[in-house]
C-alpha cells in the first residue's frame, strides 16, 4: 500500500509540473482592433480619412484602400498563424506579413517582413521585403540570380508549388503559416504551397494589408510553439 501510495503522489507531481501546451492566442478577437495599431500614408496629413481597417459583422474587413497595413503591437517567435480569409467583392490583392519590423521600409510603405501572398490566384507566394529566403529551385521559382533582391526594383517574388488550391471565389480559404527558427511553411486549404528556410529573421510583428481590394477575414488565430515539433 505505501508503494502505492508513492506511486500515486509521483504520478499527481509529475502531471502538475508537466509542461502545459500554450494557449491559442486570438489576433482578432472578433469586437474590435485591440492588440493592432494601422500604418496608413495617406492618414498622415489626413485625420478624417476613411478608415482602412474595419470591423464588420464580427469579421475584420480590410477595404484595400487607403493603402497600408494593420499590424500587431506585438512580436512573435515561434508559432502556427491561422487566417480564414475571401474577398469580399471583386478578387484582388492583399497578404499576411510574418517577422515584420522597421515601417515603410519599401516604397515608403512596406514594413520591413516576410509577405505570405494573398492575391487571388497566387496564394502563398513569398515576397521579401527588405528581408530575405531560400526556398528550393530558386532559380526556376524567382528568375535569374543576378536579378534577385529584397528592395525596389528586385526580383522580390518566389513563386508557390501550387496553381489551385484556392477556393471559388466568395467561399472562406483558410491559411496556415508555421514559423520555427528560421524556416517558414504555408499550407493553403491543407495543401503544402510554399516552404523556405534560411530566412534573415526569425522574429517580429505579424500585419495584414490593405492593397486595392476587400477582404473580410473572420479567423487570426497564433499558436505559440514551445518546442520545435514543426508540421510534416
Amino acid at each position: 500500500m505505501k508503494k502505492l501510495g508513492l506511486l500515486f503522489i509521483l504520478a499527481v507531481f509529475i502531471a502538475c509540473n508537466k509542461e502545459k501546451a500554450p494557449e491559442t492566442i486570438h489576433l482578432f478577437n472578433g469586437t474590435d482592433l485591440s492588440g493592432w495599431h494601422a500604418d496608413v500614408p495617406d492618414a498622415d496629413n489626413n485625420s478624417n480619412i476613411e478608415k482602412s481597417f474595419v470591423v464588420r459583422d464580427s469579421l475584420l474587413v480590410s477595404m484595400g484602400d487607403p493603402r497600408g497595413h494593420l499590424i500587431t503591437d506585438s512580436v512573435y517567435q515561434n508559432y502556427r498563424l491561422e487566417v480564414e480569409y475571401r474577398f469580399a467583392g471583386e478578387p484582388g490583392n492583399c497578404g499576411v506579413l510574418v517577422h515584420a519590423s522597421t515601417p515603410r521600409a519599401l516604397y515608403d510603405m512596406f514594413p520591413k517582413s516576410l509577405e505570405v501572398q494573398m492575391q487571388h490566384g497566387d496564394a502563398g507566394d513569398f515576397w521579401c521585403i527588405v528581408e530575405d529566403i531560400e526556398v528550393p529551385d530558386m532559380v526556376v521559382r524567382r528568375g535569374p540570380k543576378e536579378e534577385w533582391g529584397i528592395t525596389e526594383g528586385k526580383k522580390r517574388r518566389i513563386m508557390n508549388l501550387t496553381d489551385d488550391s484556392e477556393k471559388p471565389l466568395g467561399e472562406w480559404n483558410n491559411m496556415l503559416i508555421e514559423c520555427v527558427a528560421d524556416t517558414i511553411k504555408v499550407w493553403v486549404n491543407d495543401d503544402l504551397v510554399n516552404y523556405g528556410y534560411n530566412c534573415t529573421v526569425t522574429k517580429g510583428q505579424i500585419a495584414v494589408q490593405a492593397e486595392g481590394a476587400e477582404v473580410e477575414f473572420k479567423k487570426i488565430d497564433l499558436a505559440p510553439i514551445l518546442k520545435t515539433t514543426p508540421i510534416d
